[in-house]
């Protein structure tokens, strides 16, 4: 099996043993993203729907780096630390991605990396263009 390292100086680094994004064929699974601003590597801010965004744009930017989009996505993962706060990431979810909308997992954790609020991250299926 071939497998493709996706990177983009549009989306943060990783700050671990891991890829942006792998892959295989037709199939893209991006780790996950946090509201890091790509270039200070910190929070975009502490309020949680500026988080939101910014993780949505940064898996927009690996997503688009991999030869794909947010419309390809077949399955989204969401990490909230306040699952109170989950009608906004629908919200703006039902902004960000395009329709018909993948299928979906959320996970309330008690915690996430550098204090964030929310995590995304998903597997893409890029079709033949």
């Amino acid at each position: 099996m071939h497998k493709d390292i996706i990177s983009t100086p549009n989306a943060p680094a990783a700050i671990g043993p891991y890829s942006q994004a792998v892959k295989t064929g037709l199939v893209v699974f991006l780790s996950g993203q946090i509201g890091l601003d790509p270039q200070t590597k910190e929070l975009v801010s502490q309020d949680f729907e500026a988080q939101v965004r910014q993780a949505f744009k940064n898996m927009a930017a690996v997503a688009q780096a991999s030869g794909g989009s947010l419309g390809d996505a077949v399955k989204l993962t969401l990490f909230l630390t306040d699952l109170s706060k989950f009608a906004k990431v629908n919200e703006i979810m039902a902004e960000v991605m395009p329709q018909p909308y993948p299928a979906r997992s959320t996970v309330g954790v008690a915690s996430l990396p550098k204090g964030a609020q929310f995590e995304v991250e998903a597997i893409l299926v890029i079709s033949d263009r």
